[in-house]
C-alpha cells in the first residue's frame, strides 16, 4: 500500500506495518521519514538492528534470507534495513526479495530504502512484492514554486518566521534561489539561522548574510524550466551546470530532445491525434506533459522549425565548428538555445511575434 509522506506519522500512531518501502528524489525527506519509523519501532520494543546493504551484483541474498528464518525461529524484536543504493536488486535480488516479502520475520519490522525509481523499476515484481507486503512511500523533488512554503514551514518548526508581506516573500525566494535542488545542505542552513539568531523574525539582509549558494541543479530540471519560460531562472541554472562541471553535449541533448518531441506532437496533432494520444506516443509524462500541454498552443510550425535548425548549429558548434551568426563557445550557444525557446513560452504572445523572436535569435 502506497501513501503520502504527510500520511507517515498519522499511521505510525495506529501501528507499525511489518515492512516500510522509502524511495524517491528526495534523500533529506527520506532520512528523516526512516529515522522516524526507527523511533517507533523502537519505542515499540524493536531495540536491535541489522542492516544489509546491496553494494553491487556480487551482494549474497543467501545471507539476508538465512538471517530472516533465523528471526522467525527466535522471534526477535529488532528492525532489519535492506537498504540498495542503486535501485537495482538484480535477478538474484528480485527472487529473493520477493521470497523475503512472502516469509516477513515475525516480531521484525523492515525498513527498505531505494533512490528514484523509473517506470519499469516500480512495474517490477520484486517492487509490487514490496507494495504488497507493508507501506510504500515515495519523496518527490520538491518543485522550485513549492520551495518557499516549505522553508516557511522549517523556519516555524525552530520558532523563527520571516516579515509578512512582500518582504517575507523576497526573503524566502531568495533563500529558494540559493538551495534548489539541495535539500540536504538546505536544512544546513535552516539550522545556522536558528543557531545565529534567536527565536522570531528574519529579516532578509540577516537571511542574505548567512545563507550560503548551496544550489544543486541538474539537466531535467532545466529543461522543465525552460518548458515554463522561466528565463531568470534557466539563466542560473546554466551558470549551475557551468560551474559543477557539466558536460555541454549533455545539456544541448536533453533540450534538442523536448524540441524534437514538441515538433513530433505538434505534427501528430495537425495528422488529427488528440493532445493526449501525441504525447503518450512520444513518451511525455509526469511534469513534462504538463509543461507541453502549456507549451505547445504558443508555438507554432515555423517557430519549431528554427528552433530545430538552432538545435542543429548548436550541435555544431559544441563539436568545435563555426557559425558566423553564433558564439563559438559552448554555454554561450546552449544559452541561446534555451532562451530560443524559453522566452516565447514567457506569455501569450502573438504567433507572428513568438517567430519573429525566434528569427532574430537564430540569425544573431
Amino acid at each position: 500500500m502506497q501513501i503520502k509522506p504527510d500520511q507517515l506519522a498519522a499511521q505510525l500512531q495506529r501501528g507499525l506495518k511489518p515492512l516500510y518501502t522509502l524511495y524517491g528524489d528526495e534523500p533529506l525527506l527520506a532520512l528523516e521519514a526512516g529515522d522516524t519509523i526507527r523511533a517507533a519501532a523502537r519505542a515499540a520494543g524493536h531495540s536491535e538492528r541489522a542492516v544489509y546493504t546491496v553494494a553491487g551484483a556480487h551482494f549474497d541474498w543467501s545471507t539476508l534470507l538465512g538471517a530472516a528464518s533465523s528471526m522467525s525461529l527466535f522471534a526477535e524484536s529488532r528492525i532489519v534495513e535492506i537498504r540498495i543504493p542503486s535501485g537495482k536488486p538484480g535477478k538474484d535480488g528480485s527472487q529473493a526479495l520477493q521470497q523475503y516479502c512472502a516469509q516477513l520475520p515475525e516480531g521484525v519490522l523492515t525498513l527498505v530504502t531505494l533512490p528514484r525509481l523509473d517506470r519499469q523499476q516500480q512495474q517490477s515484481a520484486w517492487f509490487a512484492a514490496l507494495e504488497a507486503a507493508g507501506t510504500t512511500v515515495r519523496f518527490d523533488a520538491i518543485e522550485r514554486n513549492a520551495l518557499p512554503q516549505w522553508l516557511a514551514q522549517r523556519l516555524a518548526a525552530q520558532s523563527q518566521r520571516v516579515a509578512p508581506g512582500d518582504e517575507g516573500q523576497r526573503t524566502l525566494a531568495f533563500f529558494a534561489d540559493r538551495i534548489e535542488g539541495n535539500l540536504l545542505a538546505a536544512q544546513q542552513e535552516l539550522a545556522k539561522l536558528g543557531l545565529l539568531y534567536p527565536a522570531g523574525e528574519l529579516g532578509f539582509e540577516q537571511v542574505e548574510a548567512a545563507v550560503l549558494d548551496v544550489a544543486r541543479y541538474d539537466v531535467r530540471k532545466l529543461g522543465e524550466a525552460v518548458l515554463a519560460g522561466q528565463v531568470p531562472r534557466v539563466l542560473r541554472m546554466l551558470e549551475g551546470l557551468r560551474a559543477e562541471g557539466e558536460t555541454p553535449v549533455l545539456v544541448h541533448w536533453a533540450l534538442a530532445e523536448d524540441i524534437r518531441a514538441l515538433r513530433r506532437c505538434k505534427d501528430a496533432m495537425a495528422g488529427g491525434k488528440p493532445l493526449p494520444m501525441a504525447l503518450r506516443e512520444n513518451r511525455v509524462w509526469g511534469q513534462k506533459e504538463r509543461l507541453f500541454e502549456r507549451a505547445l498552443p504558443l508555438l507554432d510550425t515555423a517557430t519549431l522549425e528554427l528552433l530545430l535548425e538552432a538545435a542543429h548549429v548548436c550541435d555544431g558548434l559544441i563539436k568545435g565548428l563555426a557559425h558566423p551568426a553564433w558564439p563559438s563557445e559552448p554555454w554561450a550557444a546552449l544559452q541561446r538555445l534555451a532562451l530560443l525557446l524559453a522566452q516565447p513560452l514567457q506569455g501569450a504572445r502573438g504567433t507572428a511575434s513568438r517567430t519573429g523572436t525566434a528569427r532574430l535569435v537564430l540569425q544573431g
